[in-house]
């Protein structure tokens, strides 16, 4: 049985086992040349800080851009790498949470395979993506790396 993949997901949020999933869903799209789509997941303070007004959208914006640009720049010619972003919780919706974000794009966009950071080697605590990752190993219905 072989792999057929066109595209690979990969949650970020800025983090550094957001940018090691980064770097694995790349060398997965370059394996089976494919594409990579990069999901911004922003946790629910900077939504929050937003819409208080305490936190300029347009900055956020910049370091979305710049950390995807930093994507790109891993990706050889042959992978293209898109990005949306999305917030990971809503006041609103009930079913909006990190896992639910990830699972949904991943439908939406008609992803192969997910790749998601889970590192629980770091001393910091676990981003809002790393805990996301065990909902998502448990219901995700492509192939998921975990690193």
């Amino acid at each position: 049985m072989t792999l057929d993949v066109d595209l690979v997901l990969v949650p970020v949020d800025g983090s550094d086992a957001s940018a090691t999933a980064a770097e694995y869903a790349v060398a997965v799209a370059e394996k089976y040349d494919a594409d990579v789509h990069a999901l911004y997941v922003l946790d629910d303070q900077v939504a929050r800080d937003i819409e208080a007004g305490t936190v300029e959208e347009a900055a956020v914006a910049d370091d979305v851009r710049a950390f995807v640009d930093d994507i790109r720049e891993l990706a050889p010619d042959t992978v293209d790498v898109k990005s949306t972003t999305a917030n990971a919780f809503s006041t609103t919706r009930k079913r909006t949470t990190p896992g639910d974000v990830i699972l949904d794009t991943a439908e939406a966009v008609d992803v192969d395979f997910l790749v998601v950071p889970h590192d629980t080697t770091e001393t910091t605590a676990p981003s809002i993506l790393e805990k996301a990752a065990e909902h998502v190993l448990l219901y995700a219905s492509q192939p998921v790396l975990s690193v």
